[in-house]
């Protein structure tokens, strides 16, 4: 047996049906074996940072190991931005990097990289294998790593001759499991009676309570307390709930902001963030000022960065909210009829065509389960502020890393974990023209995708964000109009383009989310309106005076 065909066949047992990334001669003898393993499918993207984005993605929505593969040299670094996307956001992506002949090493050989060193620093293990006899080995400790503890990216480097080498029989080991992380059970006491005797609060979560959301409701419920969300977790908790107050942090909500720099709440229960820049608008003070600060977490290193926590619970956060739970419970904490919160935004104006109302008009249009996945850019501010959470996990946003494309390609791997959700990519001109030709991608695999592209012919979020911040914009920002409803037909992908408001029905998008493939809506608007961005502009102000 060769060991490249060992790893696939341990792959193959873990459950993995996907391999994102391109094909090269330093990883043939991977993609060779996948002629004899039609369990699993190679997706051959346009570029290999998408690929990355794919791969994160589908570990996102699958809940399982994601594999991404990409050559030596230059696809090993085009894979870099998307291992450090998915060590963000605690995604168990193995990465696999072509390498030269171990016999080659030193030797400038072509597309040498030594990707060891380059790959430790975003994720949780990188390693070169120089020995067939280790590779399957190697590729084993890789995704028991990627998946134990705090999930996220790890890296095998697999020089070309060590792919092929003959390794005999192999027993193939039983599939890695994650062992759940209990939460220390003095914690949970402690945390549950600081808070009952405290009585008031407020619920702050982040992306880490992504696959907790029952849990999560049923203690606001319990405690009758506010739920905020960071920016990378709307879409946890539907806008109708009674005791969601909306988003705090970059682009957030007025009503979220004026609670927590305003409410008399006596504690800050954190559940699932990092309470990094983005969710805690620029590290606000007034978050912790005069509040017990109790954190759930997996990962223990998130505890006391900025913020000194009172009460840290270190566990898997599905299991810490269980146990707290039934502790307050203990405690004579019983679920009481709730006030709904007071209304947190006028209703909109739909009339004028602009960036708001055209996303707005879109949601209306479209089913409720519809997965949202947003680009990095000014739309994406209107997103966060502006749109309706109708169904839960239904927006990925990825402003924490934020990588301009990734979210053209979180698209496509989100539809690859679930098929049968209903998946709009909406994106700009700038990322566009970064990841766009992924649209290919969808098309060669059949996915009915609707990319919507914001098109106003410049970098947007860059734009204002310059205007604001230095009352002048310099004339790069901006770039010639291009038709990109005329780029999709010559791809022959349906599109349609938007010019107005009165452009855009229900009957229009209905054909376009029912193609089988993708569809392209260009939204052709230039809008001066100022992005709901303006913390972060005082930010990147406080700099340089």
């Amino acid at each position: 047996m060769k060991a490249v065909r060992s790893v696939l066949e341990y792959l193959q047992g873990m459950g993995v049906k996907h391999v994102f990334g391109i094909p090269a001669g330093s990883v043939n003898g991977f993609f060779n074996e996948l002629y004899d393993m039609p369990e699993i499918t190679p997706v051959v993207t346009k570029h290999e940072g998408a690929a990355g984005y794919m791969a994160a993605s589908y570990a996102k929505y699958s809940n399982q190991l994601s594999v991404c593969i990409g050559s030596s040299g230059p696809g090993g670094t085009n894979l870099v931005t998307g291992a450090a996307n998915a060590m963000r956001e605690h995604l168990p992506v193995l990465f696999l990097t072509g390498a030269v002949p171990v016999s080659t090493m030193g030797l400038n050989a072509s597309q040498e990289l030594d990707a060891d060193p380059v790959f430790k620093s975003v994720t949780k293990y990188s390693v070169t294998v120089t020995d067939a006899n280790d590779l399957l080995k190697e590729i084993v400790k890789a995704t028991e790593i990627a998946i134990s503890g705090v999930p996220g990216p790890v890296h095998v480097a697999m020089p070309i001759d060590i792919q092929h080498s003959q390794v005999g029989e192999v027993e193939i080991p039983a599939p890695a499991k994650r062992e759940n992380m209990v939460p220390d059970l003095e914690a949970i006491k402690t945390a549950a009676k600081e808070m009952a005797e405290r009585k008031s609060g407020y619920i702050f979560a982040g992306q880490g309570a992504r696959n907790s959301i029952e849990q999560l409701i049923e203690l606001a419920e319990l405690l009758d307390w506010p739920i905020m969300v960071s920016p990378q977790a709307k879409g946890i908790i539907r806008h109708d709930h009674p005791l969601f107050a909306g988003v705090f942090g970059f682009a957030g909500n007025d009503g979220a902001s004026k609670l927590m720099n305003e409410g008399d709440a006596k504690t800050l229960l954190v559940v699932g963030s990092s309470l990094g820049e983005t969710a805690t608008n620029n590290y606000n003070a007034n978050m912790a000022k005069d509040r017990l600060l109790v954190q759930l977490d997996f990962d223990a290193s998130v505890f006391n960065r900025k913020y000194e926590v009172d009460v840290p619970v270190l566990g898997d956060i599905q299991l810490s909210l269980v146990f707290l739970i039934e502790e307050l419970k203990a405690l004579g904490l019983s679920a009481e009829t709730m006030e709904p919160l007071e209304s947190k935004e006028a209703p909109a104006n739909l009339e004028e065509y602009s960036t708001k109302n055209v996303l707005l008009k879109l949601q209306e249009y479209l089913p409720a389960s519809t997965r949202y996945t947003i680009d990095i850019g000014e739309f994406m501010a209107y997103v966060i502020h502006h749109m309706e959470v109708k169904d839960e996990g239904t927006f990925d946003i990825n402003v924490h890393f934020g990588a301009m494309g990734s979210g053209l390609s979180a698209a496509i791997g989100s539809k690859f974990a679930e098929p049968e959700r209903p998946t709009v990519a909406i994106t700009g001109d700038g990322c566009f023209f970064m990841h766009g030709m992924e649209i290919l991608t969808a098309k060669e695999y059949n996915l009915p995708i609707l990319f919507v592209v914001m098109n106003n012919a410049r970098l947007g979020m860059v734009y204002h964000g310059h205007a604001l911040q230095f009352k002048r914009v310099h004339a790069a920002f901006e770039q010639e109009p291009i038709d990109i409803s005329a780029m999709a037909k010559a791809m022959n992908i349906p599109s349609y383009r938007m010019d107005g408001m009165e452009d855009l029905n229900p009957e229009i998008l209905e054909e376009l989310m029912n193609m089988n493939g993708p569809a392209v809506l260009e939204v052709a608007l230039v809008d001066n309106n100022t992005p709901p961005m303006g913390d972060r502009v005082k930010f990147l102000s406080s700099f340089g005076k």
